[in-house]
């Protein structure tokens, strides 16, 4: 919390040379999110991702429990598995992906963690989509896998992007399921996005028994004036999940705000 790094841009910024956007936005979160950290009970990290003009940014570097937004990688690296065996997923595995997915259903979590190899299929898939700091949670406890707000996107750049180890289809299903979450958990980084936008996310709470405090993450693309950004927002240390939510809620509007600004 409280510390920009990692950032970057691609080489088709259009409307600034690359590593000049890069900077202004860096330097944007950072005015934007400081005080945010200092109003907050908890701490956060949010990475973010301008899709025109490839420029990136994330504020913070620590680790954080992943909770519930593990599922989506745990589908990519059902997926991959798929597509190295050459076959589809099957009926089980679909009806199991939806539900994880649509409705956060840890059973079909349980299950395609199983599937997947548990942490160490899932750390070699993480790995292939370019994700360096994220490590499965050991005894089948996929929710406390931990990971960097940089890792996650990642993820969401293989899975909304192109060149990834994710094949054209298998990120096609991945985004349609994070498009139709049920009412009720479709909170967090969509409070950045234009209303009625279709904003695709995934995320997860969890109450830690060692502290009595909340996980509480948001992860996935909005669209905020006509420019599409992939925003991921992990936090922990809150009080409860409703102080979570609005932890996560306000840093999204910050950071995507601010990149909306540069823009203007």
């Amino acid at each position: 919390m409280g510390r920009v790094t990692g950032v970057g841009a691609s080489s088709t910024a259009s409307a600034a040379p690359p590593a000049a956007s890069a900077r202004t936005l860096r330097t944007a979160l950072t005015n934007a999110l400081a005080p945010v950290t200092r109003a907050c009970d908890g701490e956060f990290a949010v990475a973010l991702l301008d899709t025109r003009s490839g420029a990136s940014a994330t504020y913070g570097n620590r680790l954080y429990d992943t909770a519930s937004i593990v599922k989506v990688g745990i589908l990519a690296a059902l997926l991959l598995k798929a597509q190295d065996e050459r076959r589809g997923l099957t009926a089980k595995e679909r009806d199991a992906a939806t539900v994880m997915i649509e409705h956060s259903d840890n059973d079909a979590a349980t299950a395609l963690w199983k599937a997947v190899g548990g942490a160490d299929g899932f750390d070699a898939a993480q790995h292939r989509l370019g994700l360096t700091h994220t490590q499965g949670g050991r005894a089948g406890l996929w929710g406390l896998t931990r990971t960097t707000a940089a890792d996650q996107l990642k993820l969401l750049r293989a899975v909304f992007g192109d060149g990834s180890a994710l094949s054209a289809d298998s990120r096609a299903y991945i985004r349609n399921l994070m498009g139709r979450i049920t009412s009720g958990q479709d909170w967090g980084v969509s409070a950045a996005a234009d209303a009625g936008a279709g904003t695709r996310l995934k995320n997860g709470w969890l109450p830690r028994s060692t502290t009595g405090l909340w996980d509480v993450n948001s992860i996935g693309q909005v669209t905020a004036s006509g420019r599409t950004y992939l925003v991921a927002v992990l936090s922990d240390g809150s009080k409860n999940m409703n102080t979570g939510v609005a932890l996560v809620e306000q840093a999204a509007r910050a950071a995507v705000g601010a990149a909306t600004a540069l823009r203007a």
